[in-house]
């Protein structure tokens, strides 16, 4: 098996030259290439197999800097494989390019959040304070991070606490703080809200709005359709491993341009969710 390739040279689309003030198909494709927010991490044909079973079925995906992706699809299609193949976590068979960030230049830096958190038995200041001793954040550095990541998650005042004494909707955005430190470029979240309470679901949907509204780019599972709408820009549906929609929040509920299988997912599942 093939380990993903993790090129760091940027593909950049060619330069578009109009003859006659007129341009044909291939340079008005790279106009529009040029166009989007640079790249950030692609997938060629990329599959993923646990043995016998096929996880993922040859993925061709972009994400580009500014994304909000949500993922949707019954349980088993392969969502979480595929936060953890963007990741960099997953091996597979194909290709997965991770681009320097532009026009930092410098390498991504990425986080996921699982659906159940793991917390040390330790303070909530000490969860996010050992998460960046992890990374390698200077000593001088750490403290200040971490009283801004909970102050922005609501949890300064409970700085002090044991982490798993809190109510799981805190303790989803102590998760959620510990990531932020690290300033990520790309948060990756599987299923943030599953297990939660109506209210804590709003809270912890709140605090996703905001790090994506900083320009955090968002990929996340979800189950929840109207999540979906609320916090994507893009939903891509997956099948049996198949990758069968990708498109813009609004065109993929529309349903029009959806093959059926994920016609039929929209409303089977979309009254439950709204």
């Amino acid at each position: 098996m093939h380990r993903v390739a993790n090129t760091r040279a940027a593909r950049e689309p060619g330069p578009c030259i109009a003859v006659h003030g007129r341009m044909n198909r291939d340079e008005a494709v790279d106009t529009a290439a040029a166009a989007r927010p640079p790249l950030l991490v692609s997938l060629r044909g990329a599959s993923v197999r646990f043995g016998p079973l096929a996880a993922l079925e040859r993925i061709h995906l972009a994400l580009h800097r500014g994304d909000r992706l949500a993922l949707v699809g019954a349980n088993g299609s392969g969502k979480t494989t595929l936060l953890r193949l963007l990741h960099g976590l997953a091996p597979a068979d194909g290709e997965r390019t991770a681009y320097p960030l532009a026009p930092e230049g410098r390498p991504l830096r990425a986080a996921m959040l699982f659906q159940r958190p793991f917390l040390l038995n330790l303070s909530v200041r000490w969860n996010v304070l050992v998460g960046l001793w992890l990374a390698g954040v200077p000593a001088a550095e750490r403290h200040a991070r971490c009283h801004r990541a909970l102050e922005r998650v609501g949890l300064s005042t409970l700085a002090a606490r044991r982490a798993r004494e809190l109510s799981g909707g805190q303790q989803q955005r102590l998760a959620l703080a510990r990531a932020w430190a690290l300033a990520p470029d790309i948060l990756f979240l599987d299923e943030p809200t599953a297990s939660l309470d109506p209210g804590a679901k709003r809270e912890v949907e709140q605090v996703i709005g905001e790090f994506a509204a900083d320009g955090v780019t968002i990929v996340m599972s979800t189950h929840n359709l109207g999540q979906a709408k609320r916090l994507a820009t893009r939903v891509a549906y997956l099948e049996g491993g198949r990758l069968l929609a990708d498109l813009p929040v609004d065109r993929f509920f529309d349903g029009r341009e959806l093959p059926e299988q994920a016609r039929q997912f929209l409303k089977g599942e979309l009254p439950w969710n709204t």
